[in-house]
């Protein structure tokens, strides 16, 4: 397998800005994913941003679209900045994992983990758009944006809404939005959105916002 996965340095133009990059990230081929996926999901936002998000990979409808964040787990992000009182204009919108990893069921495609290999294949596209967007704050947005970000595994219960130290930025960890979503219709919903909202104004105020 490791053949199928040589890494995305190859793809990742050296010193590109944001818009180089998004214009050769279609023709990575730095792990299996491209092939089954409908296409590269890369990002949302522009350089200067003061936060960059990174989410897990895109979902199902992040890989219709091509566009991060704009399916439930977006509209569940979207309300907590509105609410943390952050402008879109403010936040680059990534993916630690730009293609849609899924299982076949039925009719439906079902999202599956990307494992630690997809994860390492797709840094350098990360790493990349950090020099790239240049933001005071990444915000690594469940376990899998953490250990591409971090470069180690983290309990997000141990370390959320705290200011850690990155390889070359300030991290803070938070939930990812779609654990939200589990919680729609029962207990703790309100309470787990009040969280990710506190979480993302501390990583606001820490980038100076």
């Amino acid at each position: 397998m490791a053949a199928e996965r040589p890494g995305a340095q190859e793809w990742v133009p050296s010193d590109g800005d944001v818009a180089a990059l998004r214009a050769a990230a279609p023709g990575c081929r730095g792990c299996e994913l491209w092939a089954d996926a409908t296409q590269v999901v890369f990002s949302a936002g522009e350089a200067g941003a003061r936060l960059m998000l990174v989410g897990e990979q895109p979902g199902d409808r992040e890989d219709r679209e091509g566009q991060p964040f704009v399916g439930p787990a977006g509209r569940v992000l979207a309300d907590a900045l509105e609410a943390a009182g952050i402008a879109r204009e403010d936040v680059y919108l990534t993916n630690a994992v730009k293609h849609f990893r899924f299982e076949d069921r039925g009719k439906r495609r079902i999202h599956k983990k990307p494992g630690a290999a997809h994860v390492e294949a797709c840094h350098p596209w990360l790493a990349a758009e950090r020099a790239a967007v240049r933001p005071a704050v990444v915000v690594c947005l469940g376990a899998t944006a953490a250990r591409a970000v971090l470069g180690r595994d983290v309990r997000i219960g141990d370390v959320r809404g705290e200011v850690l130290d990155g390889e070359d930025l300030p991290v803070l960890v938070t939930t990812h939005p779609s654990a939200l979503l589990r919680l729609r219709g029962r207990g703790g919903w309100d309470e787990a959105f009040a969280e990710l909202v506190t979480d993302l104004r501390a990583a606001s105020a820490a980038a100076g916002g």
